[in-house]
């Protein structure tokens, strides 16, 4: 038999931030409450900034029934001349029954006591109480709060439980709260509890009062609103999804609302008017033929006739926090950028200040530079020796805006407000975005920089903190990576095969390792062959596969992997790779370092000498790519397996055996060239 089941737990308003990290968790771990007490069914969960709900249109009012083995002493414990032991007889205890229903059963290759028996179903409604309190348990949002006299800690008060069996309030209490059949609409609505005896009267009563329970209603409702304001004007709202995500947590009755500045505070660069929106007041922003604009929307959760009181007040408290915003920017661009001042800024124990860190990237860069200067020269028209100036002013200025106003109000500013400051001053074009693009990219699948030079100051600000970090030591472990070197790494692998350069580790952590403590560049090498495996989305085996031809140059090491996967992935590869497996084993013994030669004068079968020309014709041609180079490898299969069927490769003769393992070893080494092909998994 079942019955609807409804929760309702009503608090002081949520944070929306800890509650949207833990959502998935909050539903998962009700699941997982559901199982342990045998009453699992479908649910809804569902939330708003006053109250967490659970909806269970079909719930058990008995628990399952359940079975229970149990296994006692083995026989000759239990019995001894025929009587039972103590042994015998406290297992019969523990079961509840007389020895006489103690059956026989076996464990381990022994006969031993055993007993099932069969656990009733208990009423649903005398667990659920227990079930409340483990699932609130459960919730981990960080910081927590208590209230009243009370020791136990929960994010926000809890105001009241609401907890219907069908019709019959269910028993349950959570912070000295008892549970009853009333719940709270919106409070322009109402501020008295309202009484409901039924689910169905729960949800009309909260849609007559002003509360739209359900977050992906209130997200439409959001949506629809902006389309109404666009459509009323030339005006289109920028829809950014971490806020849309945000105002639907903290929201119960949504209405978009069109709000203005001042047009002056436009003088602003935009993304510190859309950041001072966004973070201090929930804000989006309004864009008119691509450029923003001098209005806002926001997202009102009140319920009225009348909105113009809302808009008039927003538009008020917005105007302060803007004219902050030009007073800062204004004292910013009467400094502006020095790194002197960077000295006394702590990079980290160690690794000495800020401008010491500006100091080694701008080694780096000037590094790239040269090595890539017959690019750079051509993309950016500029003499290499001003390129190389241009990267160390990039890179000493880099981190100079961090002594801004404005980047100590938004620190996410950081690298965006160089760029306009550096403008300002009039530093060259390349400067500037370089100084704006240098923590690109700052996710998995975040934008990457601009051009190639950006990349440069890009790859030496993330190599500078892999080369510091693991020179005292601080490296990932397990899942923790506080100063997401991890992302580091990527992103640098992301940088160089992008832009198409060349970037071997070996050499770069060589080369420049001098500049810092001592350390084993062996783990760093390794460090970025496991952000290889993550970033590469690829069968395992291809990328060790790939290593094992000890490239180390990234770029190289993207293209084989990438070459050799359109291979492995094709439909007759299966086919293919049985003969390559033999080539593999058959080379395993040999030396490939050593010169493998092969005299053509000891060829006795024809399938010798046509495998050797076929091979000798393979490997004198250029080929645009890997991919084309291992085709024409794998294309050697038919002359292989002719050889391999007529031709005895361990010849008793040395001669003739060294010289066919030589044929079948140069062909592996080929192979090995771009990857060691033993190592594939198919």
């Amino acid at each position: 038999m079942t019955q609807p089941l409804l929760i309702e737990i009503g608090v002081e308003e949520l944070p929306a931030a800890p509650l949207l990290k833990v959502l998935e968790q909050i539903e998962r771990s009700w699941a997982e409450i559901l199982e342990k007490n045998r009453l699992l069914c479908d649910f809804e969960f569902s939330y708003t900034p006053r109250r967490l709900v659970l909806w269970h249109p079909e719930f058990l009012k008995k628990q399952l029934e359940s079975e229970e083995e149990l296994f006692g002493p083995p026989l000759q414990v239990a019995f001894k001349d025929g009587e039972p032991t103590r042994a015998a007889e406290s297992f019969a205890k523990k079961c509840g029954v007389a020895l006489s229903e103690i059956g026989r059963s076996q464990k381990g290759g022994k006969e031993v006591l055993y007993y099932k028996r069969v656990i009733p179903g208990r009423e649903s409604k005398e667990l659920i109480d227990r079930m409340l309190k483990d699932w609130i348990a459960s919730m981990r949002f960080g910081k927590m709060m208590r209230w009243g006299a009370r020791s136990d800690e929960f994010i926000r008060p809890v105001r009241w439980l609401l907890t219907l069996l069908g019709n019959e309030v269910v028993p349950a209490e959570l912070f000295g709260v008892k549970s009853s059949n009333t719940t709270r609409v919106h409070r322009q609505v109402s501020f008295e509890p309202v009484t409901v005896d039924s689910a169905k009267e729960y949800f009309e009563h909260l849609q007559k009062g002003g509360v739209e329970l359900f977050a992906d209603r209130r997200r439409e409702k959001i949506l629809e609103g902006f389309n109404e304001l666009e459509a009323k004007s030339s005006l289109k709202i920028g829809r950014d999804e971490d806020l849309m995500e945000e105002v639907v947590a903290i929201t119960e009755y949504p209405t978009p609302l069109l709000g203005r500045f001042d047009e002056s505070f436009l003088k602003l660069p935009p993304e510190v008017i859309m950041t001072s929106m966004k973070e201090h007041q929930r804000y989006f922003p309004v864009f008119e033929n691509g450029v923003l604009h001098n209005g806002f929307v926001v997202v009102s959760n009140a319920k009225t006739d009348d909105f113009s009181q809302i808009v008039a007040g927003n538009e008020r408290v917005l105007k302060p926090r803007l004219s902050d915003a030009i007073f800062f920017y204004e004292n910013d661009l009467k400094k502006g950028l020095d790194p002197e001042g960077l000295k006394d800024l702590l990079f980290m124990d160690s690794l000495g200040s800020m401008y010491d860190k500006c100091v080694r990237e701008s080694v780096i860069a000037t590094t790239l530079a040269e090595v890539y200067s017959d690019t750079l020269e051509k993309e950016f028209h500029k003499e290499r020796g001003e390129l190389k100036a241009l990267a160390e002013r990039a890179a000493m200025l880099s981190k100079a805006d961090l002594l801004s106003e404005m980047v100590y109000e938004f620190t996410e500013l950081q690298g965006v407000m160089g760029y306009y400051y550096a403008k300002a001053q009039g530093e060259d074009e390349l400067v500037a975005l370089a100084i704006r693009d240098q923590y690109l990219p700052n996710a998995e699948d975040g934008e990457l920089p601009s051009n190639l030079f950006s990349a440069i100051i890009a790859i030496s600000y993330k190599f500078d903190n892999l080369m510091a970090l693991f020179s005292i030591g601080k490296i990932p472990t397990g899942s923790r990576d506080p100063f997401a070197l991890r992302r580091a790494a990527a992103g640098i692998i992301r940088i160089v095969t992008h832009f198409d350069i060349p970037f071997n580790i070996s050499e770069m952590i060589e080369y420049f390792k001098k500049e810092y403590a001592p350390f084993d560049s062996a783990e760093l090498e390794k460090f970025f062959d496991e952000r290889l495996y993550k970033a590469l989305d690829v069968n395992p085996s291809i990328v060790t596969a790939v290593l094992a031809s000890k490239e180390r140059d990234i770029n190289e090491i993207v293209k084989k992997v990438q070459a050799l996967k359109n291979i492995v992935e094709s439909d007759e590869f299966k086919e293919i790779f049985t003969t390559f497996k033999r080539v593999a084993n058959i080379a395993k013994d040999i030396d490939l370092e050593a010169e493998l030669s092969v005299d053509s004068r000891l060829f006795e079968k024809s399938e010798e000498e046509d495998l050797y020309n076929a091979f000798l014709e393979v490997t004198q041609k250029e080929y645009p790519d890997y991919e084309s180079m291992l085709d024409a490898l794998f294309s050697l299969k038919p002359k292989l397996d002719r050889f391999f069927d007529n031709v005895m490769v361990n010849a008793e003769d040395e001669k003739l055996r060294v010289n066919r393992k030589n044929l079948v070893g140069s062909i592996y080494r080929a192979f090995k060239e771009v990857a060691d092909i033993k190592e594939i998994s198919v």
